[in-house]
């Protein structure tokens, strides 16, 4: 039993070690068993495993860090009860139990880091009234697009843009009216929208 638990403890603290390490220089990612994110458009479709009716709970739980770190503390566990001469019924239910407890913390923790993950996606949508500056002339009279780049979600975008009134500049700052499409949006000088 205690030759056992030792490669446990050493091979699940050489995965969990190697898996550090590999996100330490960026190269390491973790999926759940049956956890996909299927992006179609504007809409994401989560299919998870871990449903609140308990349906699969325990396949919700099996990541590979997960797992590394069951392994590394069965074995762990099972030396610390050796190490105070339990007897072998002992050693194996310290070693399971110290096994599951990671397993369950390490999955709980990763589903809690996943739900932090940001999107990310810019959304045109939500400009409307958002200001910026006209980056390339803009025709007056949606003559034609012109570029402008605002500050959207805590990025910087560019835009093409066209505006229903006089000409805009380059260096002129505008104030978004209407978004056209996904990549396009209809602006207002902003001193001329102020005094109206």
């Amino acid at each position: 039993m205690y030759t056992f638990c030792l490669i446990c403890a050493g091979l699940g603290g050489s995965l969990v070690l190697l898996q550090f390490l590999a996100g330490v220089f960026g190269l390491g990612g973790d999926h759940a068993v049956g956890d996909h994110d299927h992006s179609l458009g504007d809409h994401d479709h989560d299919h998870s495993t871990d449903h609140d009716h308990g349906e699969n709970w325990f396949l919700g739980l099996l990541t590979f860090r997960a797992v590394c770190a069951a392994v590394a503390f069965f074995g762990l566990g099972g030396l610390t009860a050796a190490y105070y001469d339990l007897e072998t019924p002992a050693q194996l239910g310290s070693a399971f139990g110290s096994g599951f407890v990671a397993l369950y913390l390490v999955a709980t923790l990763m589903k809690i880091m996943y739900r932090l993950k940001a999107d990310g996606t810019v959304r045109v949508q939500d400009s409307v009234g958002a200001t910026g500056t006209v980056y390339l002339r803009i025709p007056a009279n949606r003559g034609g697009p012109g570029k402008v780049t605002l500050n959207l979600q805590n990025r910087t975008v560019e835009l093409e843009a066209y505006t229903a009134n006089e000409e805009l500049p380059t260096g002129t700052p505008i104030r978004v009216v209407a978004v056209l499409s996904s990549s396009s949006v209809e602006v207002a000088n902003v001193l001329a929208t102020s005094e109206a």
